[in-house]
């Protein structure tokens, strides 16, 4: 029973690092990279010859950083919200509010994650234009966002069907 509880608690410290890496220290660092490809961007246009390679390379970098960061956002309960009736609301309401916005949300990923990954699967003999950089490689990280939003919707969906089964208010 001791060695079951150490493995589970070393298999979700592995999972917390892992989680870390793909949503603070790789956009983290996909992020430095866009913002130095950036300035020298702006040093090459100015003082000697403009790049092209910068400009395809920084819209890439961006869609890693705001989809893996965009998860670690809703990890973090930090996303924005225009909560001006869920605030007025009692806390019942909130927990009914909820629900029925993350089923919405956990609906509409879901029955897009196949096609989406179809598609995406499907760029791949697309490449960029200056880098050559496979498109299914630089839109992957939709299909990572999706899978984590869902995971964390139904938690979070279990979680208020919990409570309201409990009469919490």
């Amino acid at each position: 029973m001791f060695k079951v509880s150490i493995m589970v608690n070393n298999l979700k410290r592995i999972g917390m690092k892992l989680l870390d890496f793909i949503e603070i220290y790789l956009p983290s660092f996909v992020f430095f990279l866009l913002f130095i490809v950036f300035m020298l961007q702006i040093i090459f246009r100015y003082f000697f010859v403009p790049l092209t390679w910068p400009e395809e390379f920084v819209q890439i970098a961006f869609i890693w950083v705001t989809l893996f960061g965009a998860c670690f956002a809703q990890r973090m309960n930090a996303h924005v919200k225009f909560t001006m009736i869920y605030d007025k609301a009692n806390p019942r309401t909130q927990i009914w509010i909820r629900l029925i916005g993350n089923i919405l949300v956990f609906i509409a990923f879901t029955l897009s994650l196949f096609p989406t990954y179809k598609y995406i699967n499907f760029m791949s003999f697309k490449k960029s234009n200056v880098l050559k950089i496979p498109m299914n490689i630089a839109f992957a990280p939709y299909i990572v966002f999706l899978i984590f939003i869902i995971i964390r919707l139904s938690y979070d969906i279990i979680k208020d069907i919990k409570k309201l089964s409990q009469g919490e208010k």
